[in-house]
C-alpha cells in the first residue's frame, strides 16, 4: 500500500513539478483535475512518454568548469531563455480564471515561447495584447474550413510569431476518466459532479459568479456534445479527418511565417513534413489523450532527428515533468521541449505565481543538471552523455 502524502499548502513547499500536480489536485474538482490529468484508454501512452525518459541514463562528464553555466540558447535565430516553450494547453480557463494569459506573460518573463491553443479560454487578440513575449498559435483542423482559416488569419494579423499544425488528431480519443466523471463541454449538472463541485465551495463559487469560461476562438463554432457517451473534449466532433498533405501544404502557402507541425513521430513524415517547407516538428503523442500505446516520444526522437539531419529544428513534448527530462531530449537531438502539463499544473494550482513556480523549478534542475553533466552550454548537451 502506497503511503499516503500530504498535499503542498502554498508554493513554497511545492519543489517539483510532482508537487504542483498534487497542490492542483488539491484545489480541483475532481472532474477538472482528471480532465487535464487524463488520458486515452488505458493511459499506456502516458506512460510510455514516462518511462521513455526513466530508462535513459546520464554519463557525466568530469572536471570541466562550469561556473558560469547558462541554459539560454536560441531558436528560429532568435534567443531563448533556455531550451523550451510552454506547449498548447485547451480549456486552462476551467482550472484558473485568465490562465491563458497568466502563462503568456510568465512565458515572455522567462523569454520562451507561449503557444496558444485554439481550443484556449482567452482570444488570439487578448493574448497578443497581454504579452509582449513570443506568441505561437496552435490550430486543430476543423472541419469548417472557412472558421479554420479565419482564425489563422487572426493568428497573423495578431502577430504570432509561427503557427502550430496539430496533425495526431483526427478524431478525438476516448478519454475514459472524463466519462466516469461525467465531464463534458459546456458543463451539464448531474449528481456526481453536483457533489464533486460542492466540495471545492472556491472554485465552484467563482465559477457561479463569472461563469463558465468559454473557448474564445471557438466561438460560433457548433461543438456541443450530444450524448453522455461522447467524449468530453467535444470540440473533437469538429475536427477533419480528410485533411492531408496536400491541405498541408496549402496553409504553408497561405501562412507567411514560421510553420510548425505537430505530432510527428516516424521518419517518413518527418521527412515530408521537411520537403513541402515545415520550419520545425514537434516530436508527440498528443500527451498520450488520444491514442493510447503510442510510442514514448523521447523513444520515437532519434529517428526523427536523423530523418530531419538538421535542416529544421526538431523539437518534442510529452511527459516533461524535470529539468532532466528535458536536458536528455536536448540530449538526443532535440532543439527545445515544449511544456504541457507541467505549466498546467503550475497554473491552475495557483494562477501566475503558479506558472512562475513551474519554470523557475524547471530551469533549475536544467541548468543543474547541465553543470552536473559537464556541459556550459545546451549545445553541449550531446548524446554521448545518454546511456
Amino acid at each position: 500500500m502506497r503511503p499516503l502524502v500530504s498535499l503542498p499548502r502554498s508554493l513554497a513547499s511545492c519543489h517539483s513539478i510532482e508537487d504542483l500536480r498534487r497542490m492542483a489536485q488539491g484545489r480541483l474538482p475532481r472532474c477538472i483535475f482528471d480532465f487535464y490529468d487524463g488520458g486515452a484508454e488505458d493511459e499506456s501512452s502516458m506512460a510510455n512518454n514516462r518511462s521513455a525518459f526513466e530508462r535513459q541514463r546520464l554519463s557525466p562528464r568530469a572536471l570541466i568548469d562550469v561556473s558560469k553555466a547558462s541554459p539560454a540558447t536560441e531558436l528560429f535565430g532568435r534567443p531563448l531563455g533556455m531550451p523550451m516553450a510552454i506547449g498548447p494547453t485547451g480549456a486552462l480557463g476551467f482550472g484558473w480564471r485568465d490562465a491563458d494569459l497568466h502563462l503568456a506573460r510568465t512565458a515572455a518573463k522567462h523569454d520562451i515561447p507561449f503557444t496558444l491553443s485554439s481550443s484556449g479560454t482567452a482570444s488570439i487578440e487578448a493574448v497578443a495584447k497581454a504579452s509582449s513575449g513570443r506568441l505561437w498559435f496552435q490550430a486543430y483542423v476543423l472541419r469548417n474550413q472557412e472558421f479554420f482559416w479565419q482564425m489563422i488569419q487572426r493568428a497573423e494579423r495578431a502577430n504570432f510569431e509561427a503557427l502550430v499544425i496539430t496533425v495526431d488528431l483526427p478524431v478525438g480519443g476516448k478519454r475514459e476518466r472524463d466519462l466516469h466523471n461525467h465531464f463534458s463541454v459546456p458543463f451539464r449538472l448531474t449528481p456526481r459532479n453536483a457533489i464533486d463541485f460542492a466540495m471545492h465551495p472556491c472554485w465552484t463559487l467563482d465559477l457561479l459568479r463569472r461563469g463558465i469560461p468559454a473557448f474564445e476562438n471557438l466561438r460560433g463554432l457548433e461543438m456541443t456534445a450530444k450524448s453522455s457517451t461522447e467524449i468530453a473534449s467535444s470540440v473533437g466532433r469538429s475536427y477533419d479527418p480528410s485533411f492531408d498533405w496536400d491541405r498541408l501544404a496549402q496553409v504553408r502557402d497561405r501562412w507567411p511565417r514560421k510553420l510548425i507541425v505537430k505530432g510527428i513521430t516516424r521518419s517518413d513524415d518527418a521527412q515530408r513534413a521537411v520537403t513541402i517547407g515545415c520550419d520545425a516538428i514537434v516530436v508527440s503523442n498528443h500527451g498520450g489523450r488520444q491514442l493510447d500505446s503510442a510510442i514514448g516520444t523521447l523513444d520515437a526522437l532519434p529517428e526523427v532527428v536523423s530523418a530531419v539531419n538538421g535542416r529544421i529544428p526538431v523539437m518534442l513534448d510529452g511527459g516533461i515533468r524535470r529539468g532532466t527530462d528535458a536536458a536528455k531530449a536536448i540530449a538526443l537531438g532535440a532543439s527545445a521541449v515544449l511544456l504541457g502539463r507541467a505549466t498546467l499544473f503550475g497554473v491552475v494550482a495557483a494562477g501566475a505565481p503558479g506558472a512562475d513556480r513551474a519554470l523557475n523549478i524547471l530551469r533549475d534542475e536544467f541548468l543543474r543538471t547541465m553543470q552536473l553533466c559537464g556541459a556550459r552550454h545546451p549545445a553541449e548537451l550531446t548524446s554521448d552523455l545518454i546511456r
